[in-house]
């Protein structure tokens, strides 16, 4: 499926999207040395239902770490889709096993009542933040661009979950464009199953009950990893007649990172998927090709002038920083394109 339940949660400003120990630990224990001697915050986690509480907790003393803070947002309700309704929020601060059962016990664990509803944007939640050596957490796509900037304000390192989407956020591209923010190992298929209340419209291959299908889910992070060193092996030859140009910028255009050629040392447009194999020792990011964000980042098109491209900009709902081509005679605007250059 697509976006649809997505975006349905979007407008309806609820994130209500639960992650599975499955998708936590397939990334974070690609991670594990890093978590020696830190201290980990989950700040949109309940800490009695959270699966990144638990995995912390059943790992701390494994990976060392220093202490484990969980914040719980206006819910005090064990029923994990209680929506938030109760006013009063808590926080949670575990310190390891004292008695050797590797489980949170309650008189290992202070429960801490905040005074406020434990948003992450709070006073409270800010000063829980400030203690903390790195973020780990799915934290609410609708307010992806608020939170990833305030881990960025205080310097605090991360691997969250976001949408793909998010790489295009003028918040967002400039982070990874400059190299202060990449993707994660991620999910397989580029999908995942979170438990959630919505309708799951997946077909009835990718339905999981009780959970809905995702596409284009990610981890973002700041956290070195080995994948990002790893190039990509390159095996088609450039020729004019197989590359198009863009008619408003000076890049040729590519539908599949695969399919990048080996002997192309100027900009090219590849998808935003592309950034699953980014390696920067290989490629630099020069640009996006998106309306509305390509002078912010680097790109600039050139301003069509014919009526023909007005109008089809507008039957297609894009606007002009959008880059096009023409294809037997009919304006083509792909999706958006991330501007890349080989590096010698």
């Amino acid at each position: 499926m697509g976006n649809a339940n997505l975006g349905k949660a979007k407008s309806a400003k609820k994130d209500e999207f639960y992650t599975q120990m499955f998708d936590i630990n397939n990334e974070l224990i690609h991670y594990k040395d890093y978590f020696r001697g830190k201290t980990v915050l989950c700040n949109c986690d309940d800490p009695r239902v959270s699966n990144f509480t638990r995995f912390f907790v059943h790992h701390f003393e494994l990976w060392g770490l220093k202490r484990l803070i969980s914040v719980c947002y206006k819910n005090q309700d064990i029923d994990l889709f209680s929506q938030n309704d109760c006013e009063r929020a808590v926080y949670m601060v575990y310190d390891g096993d004292k008695n050797g059962n590797k489980q949170m016990d309650n008189d290992e664990v202070d429960v801490i009542p905040l005074n406020g509803d434990g948003d992450f944007r709070s006073r409270e939640s800010i000063e829980l933040l400030k203690q903390a050596d790195v973020v780990v957490t799915n934290p609410p796509f609708s307010l992806f661009r608020e939170y990833i900037s305030q881990l960025i304000e205080y310097g605090k390192d991360f691997l969250i979950i976001g949408h793909q989407n998010a790489i295009k956020y003028k918040e967002v591209f400039p982070l990874i464009r400059d190299n202060k923010v990449w993707l994660g190992y991620g999910f397989k298929g580029g999908a995942a199953h979170f438990m959630s209340n919505y309708e799951d419209t997946a077909t009835a291959g990718n339905h999981v009950e009780g959970m809905i299908r995702v596409s284009g889910v990610v981890w973002f992070t700041n956290i070195p990893n080995k994948k990002r060193n790893e190039p990509l092996d390159l095996y088609q030859d450039y020729s004019p007649e197989k590359y198009r140009k863009y008619e408003n910028f000076d890049a040729i255009n590519v539908d599949k990172t695969c399919d990048i050629p080996k002997d192309y040392y100027e900009p090219i447009g590849v998808p935003i998927t592309f950034l699953d194999k980014y390696c920067p020792n290989q490629f630099e990011i020069i640009g996006v090709g998106i309306a509305n964000l390509g002078l912010e980042c680097g790109i600039q098109p050139y301003k069509p002038e014919h009526k023909r491209y007005r109008k089809e900009v507008q039957k297609r709902g894009a606007v002009d920083g959008d880059l096009y081509m023409m294809i037997d005679g009919e304006v083509v605007v792909p999706y958006s394109r991330i501007i890349i250059k080989r590096k010698q």
